[in-house]
């Protein structure tokens, strides 16, 4: 989402007519995370498969994740694995979403000396291009459905977080729409 400084208008790739204007070309420029600025196939997708699979859901794989994304309404990812579970026909029963997000975490996160699955996110785009797209932006915020440690940890990690102004993260408002 990008925001035009000249007419305070919303585009997603409005273009300066004039070349020779300087300064920035956009108000604000919103970036998600996941998908975005970081690949998690192996790590968040990796943590729901593995949560699942602990719990006998041993059908869930990404290829179902994905499905079930694509439909939409899937954002948190605790939540996910306990549909998921639920939905496998050898998925334990009884379950509560604390235990489910417990051992999410601790397949994410990491737990007792084990590296969590977080630590294989790469940055998708070079931190070369979200530079240049700092330079065209008065203002750069992450909108993302993390939770705000691991949105802060992840920009931190890739050195990327004095590019970022502020980040709406999961705690700061209502879940994502459909």
């Amino acid at each position: 989402f990008l925001s035009d400084t000249q007419n305070n208008k919303s585009s997603i790739s409005k273009k300066r007519s004039n070349n020779s204007m300087t300064g920035p070309l956009y108000k604000t420029l919103l970036l998600d995370m996941d998908g975005v600025l970081a690949e998690v196939s192996k790590s968040y997708r990796a943590s729901i498969v593995a949560t699942c699979h602990k719990y006998g859901a041993t059908g869930v794989d990404y290829d179902l994740i994905g499905d079930w994304k694509a439909r939409g309404g899937c954002n948190n990812d605790w939540k996910l694995s306990l549909d998921l579970i639920n939905e496998d026909p050898n998925g334990q029963r009884g379950l509560t979403l604390e235990q489910v997000t417990e051992t999410f975490e601790d397949f994410y996160q990491g737990k007792d000396g084990t590296p969590g699955l977080c630590d294989l996110e790469t940055l998708i785009p070079t931190k070369e291009t979200l530079e240049e797209l700092r330079k065209r932006a008065d203002k750069v915020g992450i909108v993302t459905g993390r939770p705000r440690a691991d949105c802060d940890k992840f920009l931190k990690l890739h050195k990327i977080d004095h590019l970022v102004d502020a980040s709406v993260c999961m705690e700061d408002g209502p879940a994502k729409p459909d």
